[in-house]
């Protein structure tokens, strides 16, 4: 005799196991108790809570054999119905694997009584209905935690995407740190931002993959997706550039630009308006690195129309050269004038060839920008069009005579 067989099969059995279904619970909870150390140490509502998921379990059980569970369309409706018992913030307070240990129980407990309550001849069909329904009781169990995981992710991505719009708006420090909390975001700092395109399907999906990646690496990553961009904010890391190699595979084809490092999340807007502006301005080199910093795309940047980085060029590259004396001024013209060969520049200034290396050296030291590097020259080149273009820059100072850089050019 089977358990899916005619309503009516097992009448006795289920009117018997229906009134000691309280007890059946309560026996199970108990056992819960006894065996599960967590358990015991749950709050009372969330007890509670798991006290009507056994009461519940029991009564599906009931309807199981009442013949509701022949029907492969009805299988999943009574068993998930246990779960509808409980509110769906049990499955964030109570683990998978303890949701699973909690179902052993009670199957193991109604498993050893049910047999004595099943009337004489259906022993045997009433523990094969048992085997059956624990299995659809554990796949519905599945079906609420992946429910829980698609609604989290869900939640989740929609809460990073808000955090991400409030840094590109520049809201207040204090909006940011609301949205941040709500991510558990802590004080990681320095913070920084990269920007590269998204590769595409539903944005739960592609952050999915990304904090894959960043908890593989060990990097504290938020991201969103804008479009077809990726925007995400690296959290303590001093290298962001080297950090965001690292997840290259989180994006999609293209480039990725970072920008720069700042204290904290407070003032990330700064680096994601970095990011963005090199985003924009990156197509102009075609042979950029992938990622590449922000700062490596100041000249593209200001000829995309990036204010930011005009100012950079012009107060910290050109001013920086004015403030340090003429004769480096002076020098980078003529060492551009002379096609980059230093010799010729030399010759041009009626100086020695030593006398322009260290001069180059210190135009380096002072920019971060090498004269015979070809890309280092475009931006210098950019920073003294730029500057002099700029009436706010005080007139650089005269040349000093070659004669008193001698002590300088010793050795």
């Amino acid at each position: 005799m089977a358990a899916g067989g005619t309503d009516g099969e097992l009448t006795e059995s289920v009117r018997m196991i229906e009134r000691a279904a309280g007890g059946l619970a309560t026996a199970s909870v108990s056992r819960m108790d006894d065996v599960l150390p967590w358990f015991r140490e749950l709050p009372a509502d969330q007890r509670a809570w798991v006290m009507l998921v056994a009461q519940a379990g029991v009564r599906s059980f009931v309807e199981w054999l009442r013949g509701a569970g022949r029907h492969a369309d009805g299988t999943q409706e009574v068993s998930d119905e246990i779960f509808d018992a409980a509110p769906r913030a049990l499955a964030r307070s109570i683990s998978l694997q303890q949701t699973v240990q909690l179902i052993q129980v009670t199957i193991d407990v109604v498993e050893q009584q049910v047999t004595h309550l099943a009337a004489p001849g259906e022993e045997r069909a009433v523990s094969d209905a048992m085997l059956r329904f624990s299995r659809e009781v554990a796949f519905a169990a599945a079906r609420v935690y992946a429910r829980a995981a698609d609604s989290r992710g869900a939640w989740d991505a929609r809460l990073q995407a808000l955090l991400v719009d409030a840094l590109l708006r520049g809201d207040s420090a204090d909006e940011l740190a609301s949205r941040a909390a709500a991510l558990n975001w802590g004080d990681t700092s320095p913070a920084a931002v990269a920007v590269g395109r998204s590769p595409g399907g539903e944005a739960a999906a592609v952050l999915h993959v990304l904090h894959r990646l960043a908890r593989r690496v060990g990097l504290d990553v938020i991201g969103g997706v804008h479009g077809d961009r990726l925007v995400l904010v690296l959290g303590g890391t001093h290298d962001p550039v080297h950090a965001t190699e690292r997840l290259l595979a989180a994006f999609g084809e293209g480039p990725v630009v970072v920008g720069p490092p700042v204290p904290s999340l407070d003032e990330a807007t700064e680096s994601a308006r970095a990011a963005l502006a090199g985003f924009r301005a990156v197509p102009a080199w075609p042979n950029a690195p992938r990622p590449v910093a922000a700062t490596e795309l100041l000249p593209e940047r200001a000829l995309a129309g990036d204010a930011e980085a005009r100012r950079i060029l012009r107060q910290e590259i050109y001013g920086a050269l004015v403030r340090s004396g003429g004769e480096l001024l002076e020098t980078l013209d003529g060492f551009f004038t002379a096609g980059n060969v230093l010799e010729s520049a030399a010759r041009a200034l009626y100086v020695h060839p030593n006398t322009v290396r260290y001069r180059l050296r210190r135009i380096a030291e002072i920019t971060g920008l090498t004269p015979t590097s070809p890309r280092d020259a475009f931006a210098l080149r950019m920073a003294l069009t730029i500057g002099r273009l700029d009436p706010a820059l005080p007139a650089p100072p005269a040349p000093i005579a070659p004669a008193l850089e001698a002590e300088s050019l010793q050795n």
